[in-house]
């Protein structure tokens, strides 16, 4: 029987995976890749009593290939937190998906192992941008204020890392990350232990401070959009940036629209954290658009649909 791990490169996917392992420790053939790079289940060849773990990726995006699957007598234990539409009724599926708008799959492992990983939990939804969750997961964990924010450091960085038009866009691939952080039952273990971790410190600064410098086109009390140039600094800081922004400003949304090397825009949507919805929706009126309520993105926006997209940016966030 083979195992296949099917996960999203960036925070979320990893802790989530990590988890498990942690509980179960087995070989497995992983699967992944940049955040954005969602249909994954396409790259599966599993068959009969084979097993597939699923983490933070869109059921309705890999729809057919988890049918496919299904029908071939793969198991397949899904977790995510996204956008599902119907979810099949199979005897192979397990299904632990949950889209509200705080409870990320780093969470919804967590509450499948009884808390049994509960730090690096804590990890991957700090990197999804759920501070307020992340914090009420690690009260029963003791954990004092520099210690929680070094935690919330660790989930930016590994969630930063994850954001690129392709893997030579990262500063680690995801699938030599989760090897990397593979050993280490605590996340403050590796943080004292693993060069990666200064690694995707400095590259993190080094990028926000380009960041920092931009204005946005858009500045309205509904929200703000941001245009990043097309430039490998740029795709990797898109998504951290516009969770900065977010944290920064709870009352607005906010969009960051990176140029790409073949035209048009690579999109992040962050909805007010004050009232986290509305992101999937706006995003999924778009090609290639899809995420979760309080966060969303579209993978190629053209540049003529960029008059519409802040039109209708501004319109789901008005009122």
């Amino acid at each position: 029987m083979a195992l296949y791990d099917v996960f999203n490169g960036d925070a979320d996917g990893l802790c989530a995976l990590l988890q498990l392992h942690l509980a179960e420790p087995r070989e497995s053939v992983l699967v992944t890749g940049v955040k954005r790079d969602i249909a994954l289940l396409d790259r599966v060849e599993a068959g009969a009593g084979d097993e597939v773990r699923v983490l933070d990726l869109s059921l309705d995006k890999n729809r057919a290939a988890l049918e496919r699957l299904l029908a071939a007598g793969v198991r397949v234990r899904y977790f995510d937190h996204h956008f599902p539409g119907e979810i099949p009724d199979h005897p192979g599926l397990e299904a632990h998906i949950d889209t509200a708008p705080d409870r990320g799959t780093s969470l919804l492992v967590d509450a499948a192992l009884d808390g049994a990983h509960r730090a690096w939990a804590v990890v991957g939804t700090f990197g999804d941008n759920f501070d307020a969750a992340a914090r009420q997961a690690a009260a029963p964990l003791g954990f004092d204020a520099p210690t929680l924010e070094r935690l919330r450091e660790l989930g930016i960085y590994l969630n930063y890392n994850g954001y690129g038009a392709r893997v030579a866009d990262l500063h680690v691939d995801p699938a030599q990350l989760f090897e990397r952080l593979r050993p280490y039952a605590d996340p403050r273990a590796f943080i004292a232990a693993d060069p990666v971790f200064a690694q995707l410190r400095d590259g993190y600064a080094d990028d926000m401070a380009h960041a920092e410098a931009l204005r946005p086109e858009v500045d309205e009390t509904a929200g703000r959009v941001f245009v990043l140039p097309d430039a490998p600094w740029a795709r990797r800081v898109s998504g951290v940036f516009a969770n900065a922004r977010a944290q920064a400003a709870p009352e607005r949304a906010h969009a960051l629209l990176t140029r790409l090397p073949e035209g048009g825009f690579l999109v992040s949507v962050r909805a007010p954290l004050a009232r986290p919805d509305g992101a999937d929706a706006l995003c999924r009126q778009f090609p290639s658009g899809g995420g979760r309520k309080a966060a969303a993105g579209i993978n190629h926006l053209a540049e003529d649909d960029y008059p519409r997209f802040v039109e209708a940016f501004l319109s789901t966030f008005r009122g």
